[in-house]
């Protein structure tokens, strides 16, 4: 069975949301039914199916930032919020 295409914004809009240090704030849904970014009242929200074991679920957001932003997963660093819903990922440049 072949997987549903990912529910990604522009990687223009979402690289409006990194501030001036490189940071973005992501809200995080573990376990969802599918995969998708959005961005809703200025802020991202990240959908992954991976459940909130052993950091699979931090990759998971990372790997799907990284294509959002079309940037190699490396690029992004996890800084805040590894047990959290509320992550910041920091975007080497």
């Amino acid at each position: 069975m072949a997987r549903p295409k990912l529910d990604l914004p522009e990687a223009e809009d979402v690289e409006a949301l990194v501030d001036a240090e490189g940071r973005l704030a992501v809200r995080v849904t573990p376990g969802a039914k599918g995969e998708g970014l959005t961005i809703e009242s200025g802020r991202l929200l990240a959908k992954v199916r991976a459940k909130p074991e052993g950091g699979k679920a931090n990759e998971a957001v990372r790997a799907l930032l990284a294509s959002a932003l079309r940037v190699a997963p490396s690029r992004l660093e996890l800084v805040r919020g590894a047990t959290s819903r509320e992550k910041q990922f920091r975007l080497e440049r």
